[in-house]
């Protein structure tokens, strides 16, 4: 994981380079639109952090977006869109052994019902740091 200004994403596929747009993920067996790019709220680290004294970097969490004001947990089966580019809530993305395994002890607890949400590409484009995000109404 390392950070980008920019990224292209395609409908399917998720974020061009990923590991799952090539089908090299951890758990790639076919295409699932819950792997095509997921999001997690800079707020959850501050609140690891301080409530938890649990200190994790953004590209530790291995999700792909980070966002700022926005609670994610209400966005499931919601569409939205990241700049131009409109995505849908698919599922919470609840953290899993692997994460524990390749960070540090307790982050998993911490983040059951927190850990970001995984979401399918709706249209292809390009996401940039800083774009806005926002509910499609």
């Amino acid at each position: 994981m390392e950070p980008k200004e920019r990224v292209r994403v395609v409908p399917g596929r998720g974020i061009e380079g990923d590991r799952y747009f090539e089908m090299l993920g951890t758990f790639s067996k076919k295409a699932d639109p819950s792997r095509e790019i997921t999001l997690i709220e800079a707020e959850v680290l501050d609140a690891l952090a301080r409530d938890c004294n649990i200190e994790l970097g953004p590209h530790q969490t291995r999700r792909n977006l980070l966002t700022h004001g926005v609670a994610l947990n209400h966005w499931v089966g919601v569409e939205f869109s990241v700049g131009a580019v409109r995505l849908k809530g698919i599922e919470l993305c609840e953290p899993c052994g692997h994460l524990e395994n390749l960070t540090v002890p307790g982050v998993r607890k911490a983040l059951i019902h927190r850990g970001g949400l995984r979401a399918q590409v709706l249209t292809e484009g390009s996401i940039a740091v800083g774009d806005s995000i926002h509910r499609d109404e």
